[in-house]
């Protein structure tokens, strides 16, 4: 089955329109990578940005709105102002999803852009250009990676399940379920380790707290329709473009793992 039949829908045109500007804002930031572009740190130094965030954010907010000018907008690299809650639809980005990634001339960082409508995703895409591949979905149909569809892994009796999270995050499990589990190395940007999972590559993912909407709403769609799904240790699905943006303890994969891995993260 295409993309274009399986996007069909009220969404599909908000797709198309993410897809291309997406693939413009990374193409911009490709043109920074490995060439060191200036960077500056916030959040108390902990957080780095560089030349190339702002490069992407600029051609994605003015694309975009120009396109859409009656949604509204959230990006990690814009000033959050509370208008956007006045909206039923928003853009949610991140111009660049791995930036520590980027700046280490690692290939695993990609633009995020969802379409977030009431509080949940309609439309996502993922675009890493450095590795060429580009993941998208729509609020019906599947997910697709490079024009085909994907799907999370499927349970196998007896096999490791392969899953991304932290020494700290693995250490809050019992040595049973432990031995059961194979950390992957480390990769920096949360939207591309959901990617992962939804391509079935790993299993599941463990996601630290303070995690930030535009970190998360493309992947969750392209999760979801992918066959998996993005929870909080509630087994609750996410809520977007409220005040808060941040959030808490999150679990996110496929159906087989999602269970325990939310069962031995919850408190009590």
């Amino acid at each position: 089955m295409s993309l274009d039949a399986t996007a069909d829908g009220i969404w599909s045109d908000d797709l198309a329109l993410i897809r291309t500007v997406a693939r413009e804002a990374g193409d911009i930031a490709l043109g920074f990578f490995g060439k060191s572009p200036e960077v500056w740190w916030k959040q108390e130094g902990r957080s780095p940005v560089s030349a190339a965030d702002f490069a992407s954010n600029d051609r994605l907010h003015s694309r975009l709105l120009a396109a859409r000018p009656g949604y509204g907008w959230l990006s990690e690299e814009t000033d959050d102002d509370a208008s956007r809650l006045e909206y039923d639809t928003v853009f949610v980005v991140d111009p660049i999803d791995g930036t520590r990634a980027f700046i280490n001339g690692e290939k695993t960082w990609c633009v995020s852009v969802a379409v977030v409508h009431k509080g949940r995703p309609v439309a996502g895409v993922l675009y890493a250009p450095a590795l060429e591949e580009e993941f998208c979905a729509a609020a019906s149909g599947e997910a697709f990676k490079n024009g085909r569809p994907i799907h999370v892994s499927a349970a196998r009796d007896g096999d490791v399940r392969t899953i991304a999270l932290s020494e700290d995050m693995l250490s809050r499990f019992g040595e049973g379920f432990r031995r059961t589990l194979h950390r992957i190395r480390h990769v920096p940007s949360l939207a591309y380790r959901l990617a992962m999972a939804a391509d079935g590559r790993i299993d599941g993912t463990v996601v630290t707290r303070n995690s930030h909407d535009w970190d998360l709403a493309a992947a969750d769609l392209i999760l979801e329709r992918a066959g998996g799904r993005l929870v909080g240790l509630d087994s609750q699905r996410l809520v977007y473009n409220r005040r808060d943006v941040k959030h808490g303890i999150l679990c996110g994969g496929a159906e087989h793992v999602l269970e325990s891995l939310v069962a031995g993260l919850a408190p009590g």
